[in-house]
């Protein structure tokens, strides 16, 4: 019989150590317009605080109204409780000093498709932040590379493209730029799943998957209104009841809003090239007349308070 002794210490010196899970406890969001709103509530609401940083005090005291009203909302339509709403609420920080995001272990920039100020602000985060921090951008159709240029951490930028609202879409797509590296793929989807969302892979190209995919359907849907083909009604109800949508294309639109579907149009059809993402005629003149879908109660259709069609 073999006496000699096999401590456990001994297996668990020579067992490979495992690399420690990322750990997600505080995050910045850059921008507090619908998607910064959106993106701050569902992380809040897995438990995580977070930092949101607007450019001025009037901007950052219209979406603490907006994020509250929205949340009343959802306690209306029985959707949240109220004791939901003030733990949620109570784990968000608003500011308007960029430096307040250094301690942070991710940080989410979601401002407007402008791609000279996302390279701002990235250029601005990475001397900011701790080099070991994730930079994300919620672009929907601009080049991460471009933008991680500007840095000294391409292999640490990805683009985490949220679909609205946020709350209640289940989908995030990871955009990989040219450097963005395996590590901080997987600590982005950890993430990910640990604000509920299904994280789906793609690699950086003007839309990705989800933008480019449905602009065209929204572009031919205006396009079909415009020629007087039928009414914005008879569209929505052709396409949700012969295409199973849960909402029709011109009130999905409405609900991006229309200024947001205008800027991925112009961009794709400035990038790309090809006639299907051409802004219909129609959009541009709503767009010009500031009626810009649900957020200001009228769109291709007229709605309440509450984001319904008003007949």
């Amino acid at each position: 019989m073999n006496k000699n002794k096999l401590k456990l210490e001994d297996l668990l010196n020579d067992a490979p150590q495992m690399e420690n899970t990322a750990q997600f406890e505080y995050v910045a969001i850059i921008g507090a317009g619908v998607m910064g709103q959106g993106i701050a509530q569902t992380v809040a609401s897995a438990g995580i605080d977070v930092i949101i940083i607007e450019k001025d005090e009037e901007h950052l005291e219209l979406a603490k109204e907006s994020l509250r009203n929205s949340m009343k909302h959802e306690i209306e339509r029985w959707a949240m409780t109220e004791s939901e709403m003030k733990s949620v609420l109570s784990r968000i920080n608003w500011n308007l000093d960029l430096t307040e995001t250094s301690e942070c272990d991710l940080i989410i920039e979601s401002v407007a498709e402008n791609y000279h100020l996302k390279r701002l602000i990235f250029n601005r985060l990475d001397e900011i932040a701790d080099p070991e921090t994730i930079l994300v951008s919620n672009t929907s159709t601009l080049s991460l590379t471009d933008i991680a240029a500007v840095t000294n951490r391409a292999d640490k930028i990805i683009g985490m493209h949220f679909l609205n609202p946020v709350p209640k879409v289940p989908l995030v797509e990871l955009v990989k730029g040219m450097d963005t590296s395996e590590k901080t793929v997987a600590r982005t989807k950890e993430f990910a799943a640990k604000i509920g969302k299904t994280a789906v892979e793609v690699y950086e190209y003007p839309g990705f998957v989800t933008t480019r995919a449905i602009v065209p359907l929204l572009n031919e849907a205006m396009h079909i209104l415009l020629e007087g083909i039928a009414s914005a009604k008879d569209i929505d109800t052709a396409m949700k009841l012969g295409y199973n949508f849960q909402m029709g294309p011109l009130e999905l639109a409405d609900s991006m809003g229309l200024d947001e579907v205008l800027t991925w149009m112009e961009q794709l059809w400035k990038t790309l090239g090809e006639p299907r993402y051409r802004p219909c005629p129609l959009l541009r003149k709503l767009v010009r007349e500031r009626k810009l879908g649900k957020k200001t109660h009228q769109g291709f259709f007229k709605y309440d308070d509450d984001g319904k069609i008003i007949d």
